[in-house]
C-alpha cells in the first residue's frame, strides 16, 4: 500500500499538471507481495447465449501481467478486450479457464471475496465515468476513501491534490452534469487513484478526451507504472497507446497476441 502523503509545500504549477505533480500525490513505491504475474489468465474463454446462438466473446486467452507494467488490450469494438478486462477485475466470469490475482485463483471466490478483492487491490476507470450526479467532482473522489473510513481532513486534502493532478482544481465542487465528457472522465481518474491500487483497470481512459489531454493522461499512467509500482492495464482502439504501454496485446475475435 502507498503511505498516506504527508504535508509538503506544493510544487511550482507547470503546463502539463497531471505530469508535473505526481510525485506529490504517489509519494512512495509500491513493494510487490508475490513473485509471480500480478495477473494470470489460462486458457480464458467467455461465451455469452444471446437470441438463442452462442457468442464466444473470448477463446482461448492466455496472458500474464507482470506487477509494474502499463498492458495495453487493442481492439475493436465488440473484438473482447472490454470482456477480458472484466474478468480479470472479477465482474464477470469466464466461461472456463483460470484466473490468478497475485497467485489467488479468484473463480471460486464469492461476491463478498471479490468484492473485499477489489477494494484492497484495484481500481477501475469506465468509459462511461461511473461518478454519482448528486455529488460534486470532490466527493466523487472521496467517495471511496469514505468507505475505506479515512480521516476526513485526509482525504479532503488527498482528493483536491488528486483533483490537481488531473487538472481540475478550479472544478472541485462542480457536479458531473456542470462539466465536460473529458472533465468527467478525468474525475473518474482522480477516483482510481483514491485509495492507491496496486492494479488499475482501465476501459478507454482516454476515449472522450482530446488528443493532448489523452496523451497526458497516458503518460500520467505511464509515470505511476515507472516510478511506484502500480500495474496498469488499458482496453483501448487508440494507436498511441503503442508508443506509451510496455506490452501491447491485439485481441480480434476474442483471439489474443502480443504486437
Amino acid at each position: 500500500m502507498i503511505p498516506f502523503l504527508t504535508r509538503r509545500a506544493r510544487p511550482a504549477r507547470s503546463a502539463a499538471p497531471p505530469v508535473a505533480t505526481v510525485a506529490t500525490v504517489l509519494p512512495s513505491r509500491i513493494t510487490p507481495t508475490y513473485a509471480g504475474p500480478i495477473i494470470e489468465c489460462k486458457e480464458v474463454t467467455r461465451t455469452y447465449r444471446l437470441h438463442g446462438n452462442n457468442v464466444r466473446a473470448l477463446q482461448g486467452v492466455t496472458l500474464d501481467v507482470q506487477a509494474g507494467q502499463m498492458v495495453a488490450l487493442r481492439g475493436r469494438s465488440g473484438s473482447g478486450k472490454t470482456t477480458l478486462l472484466n474478468i480479470m477485475g472479477g465482474l464477470d466470469r469466464p466461461t472456463s479457464g483460470q484466473v490468478t490475482i497475485e497467485g489467488q485463483q479468484i473463480g471460486h471466490f464469492s461476491d463478498q471475496e471479490m468484492t473485499s478483492l477489489r477494494r484492497r487491490k484495484m481500481a477501475f476507470v469506465f468509459q462511461a465515468y461511473a461518478l454519482l450526479p448528486v455529488l460534486s467532482a470532490m466527493e466523487n473522489v472521496e467517495l471511496a476513501m469514505r468507505i475505506a473510513k479515512m480521516p476526513r481532513k485526509n482525504r479532503e486534502k488527498r482528493a483536491h491534490e488528486l483533483l490537481e493532478l488531473v487538472g481540475l482544481g478550479p472544478r472541485a465542487k462542480h457536479r458531473p452534469f456542470e462539466l465536460s465528457g473529458g472533465q468527467q472522465q478525468r474525475v473518474a481518474i482522480a477516483r482510481a487513484l483514491a485509495n492507491d491500487p496496486r492494479i488499475i483497470l482501465a476501459d478507454e481512459p482516454t476515449g472522450e478526451l482530446d488528443s493532448v489531454t489523452g496523451l497526458q493522461v497516458l503518460k500520467l499512467f505511464r509515470k505511476i507504472v515507472i516510478d511506484h509500482g502500480v500495474t496498469v492495464v488499458i482496453a483501448t482502439h487508440d494507436p498511441t497507446i503503442n508508443e506509451i504501454a510496455h506490452v501491447t496485446y491485439q485481441i480480434q475475435d476474442g483471439k489474443l497476441e502480443q504486437m
